[in-house]
């Protein structure tokens, strides 16, 4: 089996480089100006220019995220503000826009485009007829399941075919929301999200006047579900209550209450669980998609380092024709995220499928404490950047492209040399003697 591309998110270069040292065989960054992450991204002109250079030294590749869809004004300026960058020689422009599409196919027939998953591509058909046109690669949507994956390669061999294995998932189709538009005058599809589907709302009861008028009064949905027999399995009755109007009232924005029907799942009622498909990586090798994308450019760079080394592993061994490792599962339940489901891909698991899964992902989860910002050889000595509070007795996971390793925290000294029982918190720094080889830039995690 042929070893699919891992491609990675970089929103700095910093992100960049560690994608590279932990596995990723790409990066995808984007201007701010022309891509979906107005917001936390280091990528202005001179940065993609370093990160290309760099990216090339190393033999790897590098993509430009191009694919806002454009009102007028931006689209006036679009052929002008690319041509430095077309300069640099990125090895391809994600796009979605076909207006911006057919205007870089004129002025640059040459330049490699792969169509981003903004496009909302779900079938064979739209899959030929962007191969049509000249794109070398098609990002499927997230909306499909594996057979369908399947049955788009075996109908289009000679197409590039990418899908996302990793990180948040929309409440709106392949992203094309408008709520955060909505609420704040800042709209997703131009790279200003603000994730507004994450936010936390308040459920309020209702009831109706004698002239009419909706009214809240006070509720407990969960206390009122508890009260009842009736089960909100989808195989039962619907309960009566999740008939009923609610309004819902956004943390932020107290007053403003909308109407909202309302189950008993909870609050964040826009709130997708993140992707992690790691499990699947084995059939989406043997299916032949060409690339394996983790999305996040916006996330941290131990998210960027964990992600890669663990989906570099899982690749691996598929084409090494080594079982799946459940192992994977808890390196990635250490990332901060909002609990996991495998997406569109397997649309029917079993209980026993679940709680599998969720048995081995919890089985030795971890938490990301600190950076190793200097290490010396000679004495064994790393210097810690703490984020996260650890203590004598813990045990640690240094996290190193080289390799991983576990260490006990038998003591700890402050910078000033002297004993410490905690390395407190983010803004502190101590120093652990850590032996077996160069930890320099290494990532520590807690095991919990």
């Amino acid at each position: 089996m042929k070893s699919p591309e891992l491609l990675a998110p970089a929103g700095t270069l910093e992100k960049m480089r560690a994608a590279y040292d932990f596995g990723a065989d790409a990066v995808y960054a984007g201007q701010p100006r022309y891509s979906l992450r107005a917001r936390n991204n280091e990528f202005k002109l001179e940065q993609l220019g370093i990160g290309i250079v760099e990216a090339h030294e190393r033999g790897k590749l590098f993509f430009v995220a191009s694919n806002l869809m454009p009102h007028n004004a931006k689209v006036k300026s679009y052929l002008a503000d690319m041509e430095p960058v077309i300069a640099m020689k990125p090895d391809a422009l994600i796009m979605a826009d076909p207006g911006l599409i057919a205007m870089v196919r004129e002025k640059w027939p040459e330049m490699p485009i792969h169509l981003s998953v903004q496009a909302n591509t779900v079938n064979y058909a739209a899959v030929k007829f962007w191969k049509s046109i000249g794109l070398s690669r098609v990002i499927l949507s997230r909306e499909l399941s594996l057979d369908e994956v399947e049955e788009i390669r075996q109908l289009c061999p000679d197409m590039e075919l990418e899908v996302f294995v990793h990180g948040a998932l929309c409440i709106a189709y392949s992203g094309r929301c408008l709520l955060s538009g909505y609420f704040n005058h800042r709209d997703p599809n131009q790279g200003t999200c603000t994730n507004s589907c994450r936010w936390d709302y308040k459920v309020h009861d209702t009831e109706e006047d004698p002239a009419g008028v909706i009214k809240m009064k006070d509720f407990d949905f969960r206390a009122e579900m508890e009260k009842s027999s009736l089960s909100s399995c989808g195989s039962l009755p619907r309960h009566p209550l999740a008939e009923k109007i609610y309004l819902i009232e956004e943390r932020e924005r107290p007053g403003e209450l909308m109407p909202i029907m309302e189950d008993e799942h909870g609050t964040y009622i826009m709130n997708s669980k993140d992707l992690r498909a790691v499990e699947h990586v084995e059939r989406l090798v043997k299916i032949g998609v060409n690339s394996l994308k983790i999305e996040g450019r916006t996330k941290s760079l131990y998210y960027v380092a964990r992600t890669c080394q663990t989906y570099r592993r899982a690749i691996d061994d598929a084409v090494a024709g080594k079982p799946f490792d459940f192992g994977l599962l808890s390196d990635l339940e250490g990332l901060a995220n909002r609990g996991y489901t495998d997406g569109f891909y397997e649309r029917h698991h079993t209980a026993e499928h679940q709680n599998y899964l969720k048995g081995h992902s919890e089985s030795s989860r971890s938490q990301y404490v600190g950076d190793i910002v200097s290490f010396d050889a000679a004495s064994g000595l790393a210097e810690i950047a703490v984020k996260n509070r650890f203590s004598v007795g813990d045990r640690l996971e240094i996290i190193h492209p080289s390799g991983n390793r576990e260490v006990v925290v038998e003591q700890l000294t402050n910078t000033q040399g002297e004993a410490v029982d905690s390395a407190l918190g983010s803004g502190h720094r101590v120093r652990l003697s850590i032996s077996g080889g160069n930890v320099d830039k290494a990532l520590v995690a807690r095991f919990l």
